[in-house]
């Protein structure tokens, strides 16, 4: 016959800590988020206003910011010299072409980004 016992309190603590640690590995090892070029190409050509020669240059640009990204330029930095660069003064259209740039093409600058985002006011 099988041998069918209750669990005791410590068998319990222990199943508990080993399903713990299993979903704690899951997330640990969850893989890193991948660059997009496609998706960055596609929404920052599609839209109008940025005007690039080609796929290369818009992709060349966007590199460019994430480079800058990795390198500590703040947001403000950053919406400042796009700005410069498209000879706008469209908050949305600068903001947009930097978090496609970072969402798209340099993942892992996400956190950074917003971090240096944080208390933004745009200048008069």
């Amino acid at each position: 016959m099988a041998d069918f016992r209750l669990p005791t309190p410590l068998s319990r603590a222990l199943t508990a800590t080993a399903a713990g640690l299993m979903v704690g590995a899951g997330v640990v090892a969850a893989p890193p988020a991948h660059a997009d070029a496609v998706a960055y190409l596609v929404n920052v050509t599609v839209r109008p206003g940025y005007d690039f020669a080609n796929a290369d240059a818009a992709l060349a640009y966007g590199n460019r910011l994430c480079d800058k990204l990795a390198q500590g330029v703040g947001y403000s930095d950053l919406m400042a010299e796009v700005k410069t660069d498209f000879h706008t003064t469209d908050e949305f259209h600068a903001s947009y072409l930097i978090t496609q740039a970072a969402g798209e093409l340099c993942p892992a600058q996400i956190g950074p980004l917003r971090d240096s985002a944080a208390g933004y006011r745009p200048t008069p």
